[in-house]
């Protein structure tokens, strides 16, 4: 009997045998993964750990600045990059997120500082012409503090050194900034050495302080006894040599310029210190004066017109200025019932070399009280005197004037008062007034009708003499022709006369030869008698008797 078909298929399965269960074991195909989790784990940890520090720069604007983009650099070399731009708070400005590479963290100190390198022209120089090919970036200075900082404030212009630079600032303290602005140069003999770094207006209006930075080894110029002084534009000036013209280069009349030298002649001195004040001079004449250590006010009191003096005008003692003009005003004197003009000078006693040997700069006002009161009665005065005609402008003389009327010192007025004597101006003016009036006093009336008289007496005489020439001419003319030309005639036959080939030359040629026979034989006449005497009586002898 045969098998079914299901029965054949069940004999036909495998029986299943067990077997024991082994321990768990990681998968081949689980290891890349886990490789590529430790992998980037570990490029996690490391990007932490070398992830530099993030800093803040605020800017007034955000030009040349793009995140992602803007690169930060140090000497041209990579520390940061810009990853976020925004407007700050007060919308004044923005702020520049950047993150900054581990090894330039050293670098973030309170001094440090950051600027936006773009094409710029200033200050006669031009700058960032780079940045028009590779784009703008964020400069850095390195500074020198130990104090950790993470927000800046950015420089809106680049920096004219950097701290590393070497070099050496100082301080210049000038009545007023002229032309002069950050970047104007700095010369010492011509030389362009530095460049003016800061300035701005003093606390109390007054003055303005620069800051200027000289570069390294021009720096060891620069010392205790230098004078600083103003080259911006041209200085012109005219002297008894003719006129002469001052100037540093062309930048310095376009921007200003500084110029520093020690006065010739001066004693070496110590180089200046760091940030050492020095005083700007508006001109290298001001500068190189000899430092006045005594100023002495005075008061004059002038009559004459003050137009053309102003203050900062010299005051002069025979051409040596010896003082300034500092004050004018005016008052009404009740006792003379007349206005006059108190002018305030300041004196410095030690430009007098007559009087400084006399030790006249001392401090003790009897020394100065005497020397004065003896000046005042030899005729020592005050005077108001032109300096250029052209301009009209004033200055105060201070000279002896013998024939001035008696005068002294008021030396109870604070300051004292020294005397004057009219202006030059003013005595001329008041000549020329007298001679006006003593020319108004002329009988001009009687002296133009006796001129008129004596007009008319030699229009006449001119006519009679004209009358006089016309007769010459027509009476007198004619005849004088006639006995000329007759006077010719003789002479021409005197000249045919006295001619050498003339028969009157013959002739008397001809009697001369003869006269000169005659007298020789008289004279061979005379030799014989004198030899033979008595030939008178006897007569010649003969050859034979």
């Amino acid at each position: 009997m045969s098998k079914s078909a299901d029965e054949l298929d069940l004999a036909e399965i495998p029986t299943a045998i067990p077997t024991r269960r082994r321990g768990w074991s990681v998968q081949f195909i689980w290891i890349v993964p886990i490789v590529a989790a430790l992998i980037g784990g570990w490029l996690v940890v490391k990007g932490i750990l070398e992830r530099g520090p993030a800093i803040t720069i605020t800017f007034k604007t955000a030009e040349g600045l793009e995140a992602g983009k803007t690169k930060i650099k140090y000497k041209n070399v990579d520390v940061g990059e810009v990853k976020t731009v925004k407007l700050s708070e007060d919308r004044q400005g923005i702020v520049a997120t950047a993150d900054i590479v581990k090894e330039a963290e050293p670098y973030l100190v309170e001094d440090s500082r950051f600027w936006v390198v773009r094409p710029r022209v200033a200050g006669g120089q031009v700058s960032g012409l780079g940045t028009l090919f590779s784009g703008s970036y964020i400069g850095l200075d390195i500074g020198k503090s130990n104090t950790e900082r993470r927000d800046f404030i950015g420089l809106e212009t680049p920096p004219l050194y950097t701290v590393d630079m070497p070099g050496r600032h100082f301080i210049l303290e000038s009545k007023d900034l002229g032309s002069l602005g950050v970047g104007s140069p700095v010369y010492y003999r011509q030389v362009e050495v530095g460049s003016v770094v800061a300035s701005e207006l003093n606390k109390d209006g007054k003055a303005v302080t620069l800051k200027i930075f000289i570069n390294a080894p021009y720096e060891e110029y620069v010392t205790t006894g230098t004078r600083f002084w103003n080259v911006s534009g041209i200085d012109i000036g005219l002297d008894a040599s003719g006129i002469k013209v001052h100037t540093q280069s062309l930048a310095s009349i376009l921007i200003g310029g500084i110029a520093f030298e020690a006065p010739p002649g001066s004693a070496p001195a110590a180089p200046a210190e760091e940030n050492h004040v020095f005083t700007l001079a508006g001109s290298r004449s001001e500068a190189m004066k000899h430092p006045d250590t005594l100023a002495v006010p005075f008061l004059l009191y002038f009559k004459d017109s003050l137009r053309g003096l102003s203050i900062g005008a010299p005051v002069e003692f025979r051409g040596i200025i010896i003082g300034e003009v500092q004050t004018l005003n005016l008052e009404f004197d009740e006792t003379q019932g007349e206005f006059r003009f108190p002018v305030g000078i300041t004196v410095y006693p030690g430009r007098l070399a007559t009087m400084a040997s006399e030790k006249a700069t001392s401090d003790d006002p009897a020394v100065r009280r005497a020397r004065l009161n003896v000046m005042v009665e030899h005729g020592l005065r005050a005077q108001l005197r032109t300096g250029n005609l052209l301009t009209g402008q004033l200055y105060v003389a201070v000279d002896f004037f013998p024939d001035a009327p008696k005068a002294h010192m008021d030396w109870t007025r604070t300051p004292p008062v020294i005397p004057t004597v009219v202006g030059s101006m003013t005595e001329v003016q008041d000549t020329l007034h007298r001679l006006a009036r003593s020319f108004e006093k002329l009988p001009l009336d009687q002296i133009g009708a006796e001129l008129r008289q004596s007009l008319r007496t030699l229009n006449h005489t001119l006519e009679t003499a004209e009358r006089f020439v016309k007769r010459l001419d027509n009476d007198i003319a004619p005849t004088a022709k006639t006995t000329l030309e007759e006077a010719r005639k003789t002479l021409k036959t005197a000249e045919q006369t006295f001619a050498s080939d003339a028969p009157l030359q013959q002739d008397t040629r001809t009697m001369l030869r003869e006269l000169t026979r005659t007298a020789q034989s008289l004279r061979t006449l005379a030799d014989y008698l004198e030899r033979n005497p008595e030939s008178l009586i006897r007569g010649k002898r003969g050859s034979g008797k």
